[in-house]
């Protein structure tokens, strides 16, 4: 067995500061992610194009501010998992492009989950509006 370049138990070695330069730069990773995620995924950007149209009409649905938070939500949670989603699909092709039965599980469980936020979309803005 080969031994690992750090200790058993402690942080990454990509571990960043500490402290405020740690919010920035957690800040710069996560506008990075959401540039890469716009421009390498076509399901993400129309995901934008529903959220740039849903979350503004959520504001002039006639509810309590509870029902606009869920309609707000119930579109961000879409988003949050499709880039999870993202991210799940190209760690497995980062392993490997090869056909396996794990990988397309991994894929799949993680296209379901966006499946499931988008009924999760559709049955709260149907609850709020209808409701």
């Amino acid at each position: 067995m080969e031994p690992s370049p750090h200790k058993a138990g402690t942080e990454s070695p990509f571990k960043g500061k500490r402290g405020l330069m740690r919010v920035f730069n957690a800040l710069r990773y996560s506008m990075d992610g959401l540039s890469a995620a716009f421009l390498h995924e076509d399901a993400f950007r129309q995901e934008c194009i529903l959220a740039a149209i849903l979350i503004p009409v959520a504001f002039f649905v006639p509810t309590s501010g509870a029902g606009k938070a869920l309609l707000v939500g119930s579109v961000l949670l879409v988003m949050v998992v499709e880039l999870i989603n993202s991210a799940i699909e190209a760690t497995v092709d980062r392993v490997s492009l090869e056909r396996h039965q794990l990988a397309k599980r991994a894929k799949d469980i993680g296209s379901a989950a966006v499946l499931i936020a988008l009924i999760n979309l559709a049955a709260t803005w149907g609850l709020v509006i209808l409701g």
